[in-house]
């Protein structure tokens, strides 16, 4: 189980920080995707329509578990946040983004199978598609926690990607590592479908690599 952090400055200007990686890394671009954090009085999360370049660590909203803020309008997506964040103990970070090739598979509910042993770092044989719901919406939050479920990572059909950390780091390394492995199989995919793992070698890769802390995400 995770513990949260106290709300700080220090933890405002990682956050801050994280937001603008999310664009200079390439998985998100503009004012799309937001970003939350537990805290020891509910999580903070991304304002709505602020751009990453001039938001203010101040810029971040206090919302508590019963949907109630303090400061500027959320992100429209605070339900998914909040939600995962209450259903999700292991976890202390929420990072959404739209990054370009696993928002493409998401536009053709493709479900990321076990083509490559790195799909493991999800923690399961595959990374799954949430159906489509409206963005900002309680149906949207609904898709995530069951695409999510024993998974540290999924799809939104026609939208994006939600990535889990216990830490802002670990959140955004696995954001990245989903899209490599997205673009990896959308390029496989030009040549037909790639085989699979079998599920047995999976649970061989899964198991290894949380013996060896492969997955940032599993690190406390």
């Amino acid at each position: 189980m995770t513990t949260s952090v106290q709300d700080s400055i220090d933890l405002r200007r990682e956050m801050v920080t994280t937001c603008r990686l999310m664009n200079s890394s390439g998985v998100n671009q503009g004012t799309s995707g937001n970003l939350s954090v537990r805290t020891d009085r509910g999580f903070l999360v991304t304002p709505s329509s602020l751009p990453y370049e001039t938001m203010q660590p101040d810029d971040l909203v206090e919302m508590h578990f019963d949907g109630s803020y303090v400061g500027r309008p959320p992100s429209s997506e605070w339900r998914f946040h909040r939600d995962i964040l209450q259903k999700r103990s292991d976890i202390n970070v929420v990072l959404h983004c739209h990054s370009v090739y696993a928002t493409t598979l998401a536009c053709h509910n493709k479900t990321i199978p076990s083509f490559h042993y790195m799909t493991g770092i999800a923690g399961g044989t595959t990374i799954r598609c949430a159906p489509y719901a409206t963005f900002g919406t309680q149906a949207l939050s609904n898709n995530a926690i069951v695409a999510l479920e024993n998974r540290l990572a999924c799809l939104l059909s026609q939208h994006g990607q939600i990535s889990l950390g216990v830490t802002l780091e670990s959140a955004l390394w696995l954001a990245i590592e989903i899209e490599t492995l997205s673009r990896i199989y959308v390029q496989a995919l030009t040549l037909g479908e790639p085989p699979i793992l079998s599920d047995e070698e999976m649970e061989r890769v899964i198991t290894q690599m949380r013996q060896i802390k492969y997955s940032m995400s599993q690190q406390g």
